[in-house]
């Protein structure tokens, strides 16, 4: 894989800190697509692989239950960079030849392991940010289904990552400019204020 495929990894990280694991530690293990580096052969471990799983479960159901949703966003501020760092760092590939320049910051790993948490950061902050503006909106309602299209994109990425990192990039477009529409919306909402009572209205 390469840095654009780690990129790839480090955002759907971002949207849901497990599918990327899961993903790249099952392809490792069960197939011949993935081979991770030395230091990484970890990720497909069969233990780690069903604890994996079994926190999969956990987030997908909390993340889509209103209010819950808020409260994990707040536990995975931590969980979504910390496993972003980890397939970035382990899809730029061999630690030791991630970059020339990395032996400046010492073992390579770990600058991978930085930019993936900054990355999976990022788009975390914007995805929970973004996610109360439906929720205020739709009562609660569009919560399932937003969380279930982060989910879908969260794979759609880190399928991407691994067999066709170029549309990782058309990916992660959409994904800012859906995150940002909503964003932008919970703005104006802000600024127009209440909506006008029946009372105060001419006819």
């Amino acid at each position: 894989m390469d840095i654009v495929s780690a990129l790839g990894l480090g955002s759907a990280a971002g949207l849901n800190a497990y599918i990327p694991m899961l993903i790249v530690g099952l392809l490792d293990r069960y197939t011949s697509v993935v081979n991770l580096p030395a230091g990484w052969t970890w990720l497909s471990d069969g233990w780690l692989l069903a604890i994996v799983a079994v926190l999969l479960v956990v987030e997908v159901v909390a993340d889509k239950i209103p209010a819950v949703d808020s409260i994990n966003d707040v536990v995975q501020t931590i969980v979504r960079p910390a496993s972003g760092g980890i397939v970035f760092a382990s899809g730029m590939g061999d630690p030791q030849t991630v970059s020339d320049s990395a032996s400046a910051f010492g073992d390579g790993r770990w600058v991978g392991f930085a930019v993936g948490a900054a990355v999976a950061l990022i788009v975390h902050l914007t995805k929970s940010t973004a996610r109360p503006v439906a929720n205020v909106t739709t009562a609660g309602l569009a919560a399932p289904v937003l969380s279930a299209g982060e989910d879908a994109t969260s794979v759609a990425l880190s399928l991407a990552a691994v067999f066709a990192p170029i549309v990782v990039l058309v990916l992660l477009a959409l994904t800012f400019f859906g995150l940002g529409w909503l964003i932008s919306k919970r703005r104006k909402r802000r600024h127009a204020g209440p909506p006008p009572r029946l009372e105060d209205m001419d006819f």
